[in-house]
């Protein structure tokens, strides 16, 4: 298990948002948006990423490390997304390099 950031109080309450606004926002402006791998983490959801699916926003997976150790949290930002139905073509940091950096530049 990675070990919790310095000061890291643990889980924290979801934000009260319009996640379907926040979708469209993200598609409009062609912003990519994260699955944060860490367990006391974990936004965006299973349920959450298929519908940023559905609505054609990218998405990357991330682990919030802190510290090398905590880079295996990565499986469980994988998890997440296996879950929400992702494939490799949804996550932008599954590309070659070449490919992700152009993608960056849109």
């Amino acid at each position: 298990m990675p070990t919790l950031p310095p000061g890291s109080g643990g889980v924290r309450e979801a934000y009260d948002i319009d996640l379907d606004k926040i979708l469209k926002a993200a598609k409009d402006t062609n912003t990519h948006l994260e699955i944060n791998s860490f367990p006391q983490r974990l936004d965006l959801n299973d349920l959450q990423s298929r519908r940023a699916k559905e609505m054609g926003v990218k998405l990357a997976i991330s682990t919030d490390s802190h510290a090398t150790d905590q880079l295996e949290a990565i499986k469980f930002g994988i998890s997440v997304a296996r879950r929400g139905w992702l494939s490799k073509n949804d996550v932008i940091n599954t590309l070659p390099l070449e490919k992700l950096l152009k993608e960056l530049k849109k």
